[in-house]
């Protein structure tokens, strides 16, 4: 990985650390409006495509709640947007993790500091003593799930049991990357707020703004015009050397269900030991064909063919969180991929 890579990765700032939101008026304004009118959904699903801004949505709606308790007060009704000065103490707590008010389900460490896979069954429980606890903050309490895709079944179990009696001013911000695949026990139980992909424009704006890099930078203005509106693909671009891996990528799958044994070799050489932000870019160019075959499904389509598809694409991202998480070789994963692929698209 180059140094300016290293750079811009360590750089991006998280979602809780992020006061700004670019795109997603509408999606703001109906958080803001089901806020102030005083009977706002206990439980919102936030989906849409990776790297688009749910998280931050999820964050932005976090500070405000706890910011303004009263929906009824001045600054609430008044408010234009969710936007919370990053210096109000509140924000500040939020951006340190130390909010007593918020809890963030989200993958964690292992006993041998190994990131999971997962969020796991134990993770999820914690919303029993948080809610149930009357100590630490007075008011709204609110949960951010991060996301609700990579809970495993006993977690999703846990979580439904309390959206089914959620506790009073209580408020559950589940975020999704494929809000069709959520438990739909947890679905009815949600409000949903699906955001679209960013304009091209409002991609640099938000990059610039998570990198500190000037919104005219060349490689930048690359990136988020082949980033498909996300601004997390953006960021892995960065660079150059992820694109052209995408674009590699993406060659092979289009000789799909033939591929050339040597190009994977070579694929796989390309993705090195260790190099997390090639191998996102080669899963997100898989994502990115993946969800082009299933948008373009109609009536007419195989269905039995896009659900192998689907079977595969879950196959896919466990083996990639485990390839990540173990620091696992990156050949066989490449190899293995394309053959569930070649399998699925015969």
């Amino acid at each position: 990985m180059s140094a300016r890579k290293v750079e811009q990765e360590s750089a991006a700032r998280h979602p809780r650390e992020t006061p700004d939101l670019f795109g997603h008026r509408e999606a703001e304004t109906a958080l803001l409006d089901a806020y102030r009118s005083g009977r706002i959904p206990h439980a919102w699903l936030i989906g849409g495509a990776q790297g688009i801004g749910k998280a931050t949505l999820a964050y932005r709606m976090a500070r405000f709640v706890l910011a303004f308790r009263n929906p009824k007060s001045s600054q609430v009704q008044q408010a234009p947007t969710l936007r919370v000065d990053p210096a109000d103490p509140v924000a500040r707590q939020i951006t340190a993790g130390a909010h007593g008010g918020l809890l963030v389900l989200e993958r964690g460490v292992n006993d041998r500091g190994v990131m999971r896979t997962v969020i796991t069954v134990d993770e999820t429980r914690e919303t029993i003593s948080f809610f149930g606890s009357t100590a630490a903050v007075d008011g709204w309490r609110v949960c951010i799930v991060d996301t609700v895709d990579e809970l495993n079944p006993n977690a999703a179990n846990a979580l439904l049991k309390i959206l089914e009696e959620p506790p009073q001013q209580s408020l559950f911000l589940l975020v999704s990357h494929a809000p069709s695949r959520v438990l739909p026990t947890i679905l009815s139980r949600c409000r949903k707020l699906l955001l679209r992909p960013l304009e091209t424009d409002d991609v640099v704006r938000a990059a610039a703004a998570a990198t500190d890099i000037e919104s005219d930078d060349p490689a930048l203005l690359e990136a988020a015009a082949a980033s498909e509106g996300s601004v997390g693909r953006a960021l892995s671009l960065l660079g150059g050397d992820a694109l052209k891996l995408q674009q590699r990528t993406a060659a092979l799958l289009a000789t799909l269900p033939s591929v050339d044994p040597r190009e994977l070799h070579a694929l796989g050489e390309a993705l090195g030991t260790s190099d997390r932000v090639a191998l996102a870019a080669f899963i997100d160019g898989i994502d990115r064909w993946m969800s082009e075959r299933m948008r373009t499904g109609d009536a007419n389509a195989n269905l039995p063919r896009l659900a192998r598809l689907a079977e595969v694409w879950e196959k896919i991202v466990r083996a990639a969180r485990d390839t990540e998480a173990y620091n696992l070789e990156r050949k066989p994963l490449v190899f293995s991929v394309f053959s569930m692929l070649a399998d699925a698209t015969r």
